[in-house]
């Protein structure tokens, strides 16, 4: 973790050693006292950290006074949908998505589903930084956890009622991830009629994201051999899918097939697709080519919501295959956003493997480096020459993005380019002089 105690998505470390029980029920305590009533929604994915650190902040939550509705192991869109349809004030979702099994984190969201913003965690991180003394409640007053046993239906409910179609004669094949979306998955899909096979169900609490998952799509692409597949990640918000030829599409062709759809038929508001920094230049081209506008924004589902709201848009996303539909969810819900693409697919009778040449992805190299301090970017000015020089040489088909992880203590270096070769070679030559500089 780094200075600011929340990070792009959240407090997030390796659990026992970072993010600690102590650490988990300060930030209950801190989120918690300013509340007059509750409930607190709380949910998390399958990491066996999860249940050390959902009871550690339920009990800072209760110790101030507030009861928890604890919905258990659900997807992070659900628990998004669960705050506002219960009524609860605040939710936190205990996950560290796509990360390995080691690390986890708390995601607080407001009560209408929406993450909170940077004022709001910074308000909650001044409150922790504080610390004692707490308001303290005793008694009848000290808070209590009810189970939400019917949370995982509940969920599954608010989206069966928002597909039109039947999926009968779909042959699916599901990759959970071994997390969250390992159970309500195959249950939402076989339920509308599809047939269904999974891989990535069966967690251990220690094998999320583990060779499985929208991470590894490689495993998905082996298994649905001409079947349809849908890959979600740990806490199952992103959504990467493989068409019946083996082909993976990504967020940006995902994006890109539902916007164009929406377009045609005057349901994408204000002609326009939020997406960040990191989504192909392909993407750009195809949607330019439709008449769809592009807002660009900073890495983060946060930034592109933000985005959105500023300019109306009804849909934004990222590469990794997070996904927001601005009119129907606060967040990004991988399981949502392959209902939205089977839609396209049921609606125009094409397969996946037609749909997603609406767009031809740029080659795209993306490598990190490690540095001991990310500060000095800005004013790298050997680095940034060199960028100059690079974009000069890649012209109109080509792009270059550096810049710094805010998860990681990496320099993120990204280069596309008209080839594969011209990709390899432009970003080694920015990596060596971000080593340079600042390895």
């Amino acid at each position: 973790m780094g200075d600011r105690l929340f990070g792009t998505d959240g407090v997030r470390g390796v659990a026992n050693r970072d993010l600690t029980p102590d650490l988990a029920m300060g930030l209950g305590r801190a989120a918690a006292e300013p509340l007059a009533v509750g409930p607190v929604l709380v949910g998390r994915d399958t990491r066996r950290s999860g249940t050390m650190l959902s009871a550690a902040f339920q009990a800072g939550v209760h110790s101030v006074g507030i009861d928890t509705v604890d919905v258990g192991v659900l997807p992070s869109g659900g628990i998004s949908r669960l705050v506002a349809d219960s009524g609860a004030v605040l939710g936190a979702v205990i996950t560290a998505s796509h990360n390995p099994a080691p690390d986890n984190g708390i995601k607080l969201i407001d009560g209408r589903g929406y993450k909170l913003s940077d004022e709001a965690e910074d308000t909650i991180a001044a409150r922790f930084e504080q610390g004692a003394p707490w308001r303290s409640a005793v008694g009848a007053e000290v808070g209590q956890a009810f189970p939400m046993p019917d949370a995982q239906d509940r969920y599954l409910r608010l989206l069966q009622d928002r597909f039109p179609y039947s999926l009968r004669g779909i042959r699916l094949t599901l990759d959970g991830a071994n997390g969250a979306a390992h159970s309500a998955a195959p249950k939402l899909f076989g339920d509308l009629g599809a047939e269904v096979e999974s891989i990535g169900t069966t967690p251990n609490g220690i094998n999320i994201n583990e060779g499985v998952g929208a991470t590894a799509p490689s495993a998905l692409a082996a298994a649905a051999k001409g079947r349809l597949g849908l890959a979600f990640d740990g806490d199952a918000d992103r959504l990467i899918a493989v068409d019946e030829e083996g082909v993976v599409a990504d967020g940006d062709v995902i994006m890109a097939v539902i916007a164009i759809h929406l377009h045609a038929q005057e349901r994408l508001r204000n002609g326009l697709v939020v997406a960040t920094v990191m989504s192909n230049l392909g993407f750009r081209k195809a949607l330019n080519e439709a008449g769809i506008s592009v807002a660009e924004t900073k890495v983060g589902d946060r930034y592109v919501l933000q985005t959105m709201k500023e300019l109306g848009a009804s849909l934004g996303g990222e590469q990794s295959g997070h996904v927001i539909f601005g009119d129907e969810a606060p967040t990004g819900d991988g399981l949502l956003t392959a209902l939205r693409l089977l839609e396209v697919m049921a609606a125009t009778g094409k397969p996946l493997s037609e749909l997603r040449r609406v767009m031809t992805s740029y080659p795209q190299m993306l490598r990190n480096v490690r540095v001991a301090d990310q500060s000095g970017l800005a004013d790298a000015e050997a680095i940034w020459d060199e960028v100059a020089a690079v974009e000069d040489e890649l012209g109109a088909d080509g792009r270059v993005l550096i810049r710094a992880s805010g998860t990681e203590p990496v320099i993120r270096v990204m280069v596309e380019a008209a080839d594969d070769e011209m990709a390899k070679s432009a970003t080694m030559r920015l990596c060596d002089a971000v080593r340079a500089e600042m390895g």
